[in-house]
C-alpha cells in the first residue's frame, strides 16, 4: 500500500493501519490503548485524515488551556 489516505484505502485497511500503528501499546497499562484507538475512529470511519487527527492532538500541547487531563498508569 503506497497511500494511507481515506480515498485510497478501504475501511478494513484503515482498521489495520491503526491497529498495526498502536500494536506497541498492547503492554501498556489497562485502558490506555482503548483511549488512543478511539481517537482514530474518525479515520477508520472515513471522516477525517490521520494528519488532521494528529494535528489536533498536537495542538493540545501547544496551548496550555487545551491540554487534556493527565491520567493513566499512575504517572499523572
Amino acid at each position: 500500500m503506497n497511500s494511507i489516505l481515506i480515498k485510497d484505502t478501504t475501511r478494513e485497511q484503515r482498521e489495520a493501519i491503526v491497529s498495526e500503528s498502536l500494536g506497541y501499546m498492547e503492554s501498556a497499562c489497562d485502558g490506555a490503548n482503548a483511549g488512543i484507538a478511539e481517537m482514530y475512529q474518525d479515520y477508520i470511519d472515513g471522516k477525517r485524515e490521520l494528519r488532521e487527527i494528529n494535528a489536533e492532538y498536537r495542538a493540545r500541547y501547544v496551548s496550555p488551556d487545551r491540554r487534556p487531563p493527565r491520567a493513566g498508569c499512575g504517572m499523572g
